[in-house]
């Protein structure tokens, strides 16, 4: 296959995630409306390589090739290649995290889900992907990233016993590197979703979690010698490969509940360029937000019912050249309007789906 002289990436938080084990397979054996709206966003905006977050896996990856061959296939956008992997989102850890007196509650999982593979993950492409090759750090512990920062209860105390925070992963779904072959250059995509930096107490353990996941990349980045994948090979990404960030990452650097600091360094990361997307449907919504943002809302990559936030990210290669990028949020005036809503209601999902044209170098 040779070398193609431009691609587009993607990355999309699709909502695809129900409140129980199976659930989504049945939905999408029925006939379910938001995953068809999903699907024609993503045949719209035509990626060559997508990465979807918050849609649930299960052992088989069932409801994912049930989305593909149902969904995304009769809408014209065909993806030959994907990787799932489990996710940590649901799984038992057999302690209370959440400090609620129960050890079985979706606050006590490893990453918080109610079951197993909600909330998971896929890389989907029209080139090959290298699967022998990819790497994970489900399993990296959090306690042994540089300078952790596990949270504390009001007496100083850790939070989390010690047996757990011997092992809990730092990662509350996974990290991924996935090669992608775009004829003789490799591609490697880093794919994540941290965990919202909300929903805790004063012990801010989602925030602190959320920030570390971040902080994990900027060590893969610089290749630091105290990263391990679950395969157990040491190093991160090789000085001289070719790379791109993306997924929604939980974090903006200029409003919501983040660190800022972590995310804008990562966005200044000399290996990535941020190539700011826009749209004029998130300039228009924040004329109804509940608060004036701090950044730019027309940078906006969801509406989550009284604000806007930048969330999603698609960070190129500082070598590769930028040819385009957009946030897919269709103004009132502008076509495809119906398949993201007016607000009011989740219609397709409540983030955007966020893309980038770079050149191959």
């Amino acid at each position: 296959m040779s070398t193609p002289p431009r691609v587009r990436i993607a990355s999309y938080n699709t909502a695809l995630n129900r409140p129980a084990a199976g659930a989504l397979c049945r939905d999408l054996a029925t006939g379910d409306p938001q995953a068809a709206a999903v699907a024609a966003i993503v045949a719209a905006v035509a990626p060559d390589i997508l990465l979807l977050n918050e849609v649930d896996d299960d052992p088989d990856g069932a409801a994912l090739a049930q989305f593909i061959d149902g969904y995304l296939a009769p809408a014209g956008a065909d993806y030959p290649y994907r990787f799932r992997a489990p996710v940590n989102t649901g799984v038992p850890s057999g302690y209370d995290l959440d400090r609620d007196g129960r050890c079985d509650g979706p606050g006590d999982a490893l990453g918080f889900g109610e079951f197993p593979g909600q909330y998971g993950m896929a890389l989907l492409a029209r080139y090959p992907i290298l699967t022998g090759q990819v790497r994970s750090f489900r399993r990296f512990p959090w306690c042994r990233l540089p300078g952790a920062r596990l949270p504390r209860d009001d007496q100083g105390g850790h939070w989390y016993p010690p047996h757990a925070r011997a092992w809990l992963p730092l990662s509350s779904k996974s990290h991924w590197d996935v090669p992608v072959a775009l004829g003789d250059r490799i591609l490697h995509c880093l794919a994540s979703h941290p965990t919202p930096p909300a929903f805790d107490g004063p012990e801010r353990r989602n925030r602190l979690r959320n920030a570390d996941e971040l902080r994990f990349w900027l060590g893969y980045l610089d290749d630091a010698a105290w990263v391990e994948d679950d395969r157990g090979r040491s190093g991160g990404l090789a000085r001289g490969a070719h790379v791109v960030l993306l997924g929604d990452l939980n974090a903006d650097p200029a409003d919501g509940d983040g660190e800022r600091a972590v995310i804008r360094s990562l966005l200044g990361h000399p290996r990535l360029q941020d190539p700011q997307p826009r749209s004029r449907g998130g300039a228009v919504a924040s004329r109804s937000a509940r608060r004036r943002p701090a950044g730019d809302p027309a940078l906006h990559t969801g509406w989550f019912g009284a604000f806007g936030l930048r969330l999603d990210y698609v960070l190129p290669d500082r070598r590769w050249t930028m040819l385009d990028a957009g946030v897919h949020w269709p103004a009132p005036d502008e076509p495809g309007r119906a398949l993201v809503g007016d607000g009011r209601g989740v219609v397709s999902s409540d983030h955007r789906l966020v893309w980038v044209d770079v050149a191959v170098p």
